[in-house]
């Protein structure tokens, strides 16, 4: 298991951040990865819902169901995937910080088969598309 940490400073009120980053209609303005994202149960959404994405890493198309396990507007998500070929906790964490937002993103995942081979590939692969997604989110909502 390892983990990936990576922040950034956006110029806009916490609300605006928290609202535009955790809406799954957004994901694929900025986060790379992502060729889709959606919520699969009904509103209100909070602790115990669930979202289906499909992302593309190292070359491969992954499906992934996540639950949230945290939902705390406009401070702090995080949710655990329950189906999927890689096991992760993703955390993002929303702080005011002067005028505008810090944002932190926090992986935490448990390569295993093909992914586990490649474990060192994988993380420094999720490091560099950590902030390729952070300065996307900080471009769209500053520009």
């Amino acid at each position: 298991m390892f983990t990936v940490e990576k922040s950034i400073f956006i110029n806009n009120p916490q609300q605006q951040v928290f609202d535009y980053a955790s809406d799954p209609a957004n994901a694929h303005k900025w986060q790379s990865n992502f060729m889709s994202l959606e919520w699969t149960s009904a509103e209100p959404h909070g602790v115990g819902s669930t979202q289906r994405s499909v992302s593309r890493f190292l070359g491969r198309d992954i499906e992934t169901t996540v639950q949230i396990t945290l939902w705390d507007p406009p401070n702090k998500t995080i949710a655990k995937s329950v189906s999927g070929p890689i096991p992760v906790k993703a955390e993002t964490n929303f702080e005011p910080e002067g005028p505008g937002t810090k944002v932190t993103l926090i992986g935490q995942v448990e390569a295993g088969g093909f992914f586990k081979l490649a474990e060192g590939l994988v993380k420094k692969q999720l490091e560099r598309q950590f902030d390729t997604n952070l300065e996307a989110l900080k471009l769209l909502l500053e520009g």
